[in-house]
């Protein structure tokens, strides 16, 4: 018997949202021409990354979860110094850090949830904290039907507790659960314990000549370029 996915979960930095644009444009904004000679898009290239090995390291020590919040306002002060970037005060670094509780979507990630909310219970599977996938959701007016973060399983992902507990929460099998992200490492983990997959490609994640992998692959159930296109994979209708 065939299985039909219920519900869709959604990775939120990077697939559903443009950080790159946002934070750089941020940066400029806060820092009112201080600084003409700045790389912002260097820095928040390296501020992602910064962010990534944190959770890495976080992983590797098996401390389970801390707030992403704080991981990247430490991995800023580190890298302002780096950069020689001086003059931020408290509060505006604190401004700048809370730029990633205000990413914009991607333009075809509105329509697109509408599209597929028709048919699908539409959840995030984030790593951000709770707070942060909220006000940014909120903010964007994306209609999400639940909000599931790392904070709610104590790990990030790609540990399977944080699939598996989404899982609960959604009162479904694995099976029939989409895990939807442009980063291969999290669908991957989702496919190990049973979810279907769907690989969106966002090639300008870190800006233009960034090196966001896109490539396709049979290993992934759908290969989209966007949201409006995984509806249209999935059968849905457009609304009337």
């Amino acid at each position: 018997m065939k299985v039909v996915v219920k519900a869709l979960l959604f990775d939120v930095q990077g697939t559903a949202t443009d950080f790159f644009s946002t934070v750089c444009d941020e940066a400029e904004r806060i820092s009112a021409g201080r600084h003409p000679d700045a790389d912002w898009p260097d820095l928040v290239r390296r501020w992602r990354a910064g962010y990534f090995a944190a959770l890495e390291a976080a992983r590797s020590r098996q401390s389970g979860w801390v707030s992403v919040h704080s991981v990247y306002r430490f991995a800023l002060e580190t890298l302002l110094e780096e950069c020689g970037i001086g003059g931020f005060s408290d509060a505006e670094r604190e401004e700048l850090t809370l730029a990633w509780q205000r990413l914009e979507p991607w333009p075809d990630v509105a329509p697109g949830l509408s599209w597929l909310k028709s048919e699908f219970t539409l959840a995030t599977l984030s790593n951000a904290d709770v707070s942060a996938v909220i006000n940014l959701s909120k903010r964007a007016r994306l209609p999400w039907d639940a909000i599931f973060a790392a904070e709610m399983a104590g790990v990030f992902k790609p540990d399977p507790t944080i699939y598996r507990m989404a899982a609960t929460y959604l009162g479904l099998d694995p099976a029939e659960i989409m895990m939807v992200a442009s980063h291969k490492y999290d669908i991957r983990a989702a496919s190990q314990l049973g979810f279907r997959t769907a690989f969106i490609a966002r090639p300008l994640e870190f800006g233009v000549g960034g090196d966001a992998d896109v490539e396709y692959s049979d290993e992934f159930d759908i290969n989209a370029s966007d949201f409006l296109d995984l509806a249209d994979q999935l059968g849905v209708w457009w609304p009337s």
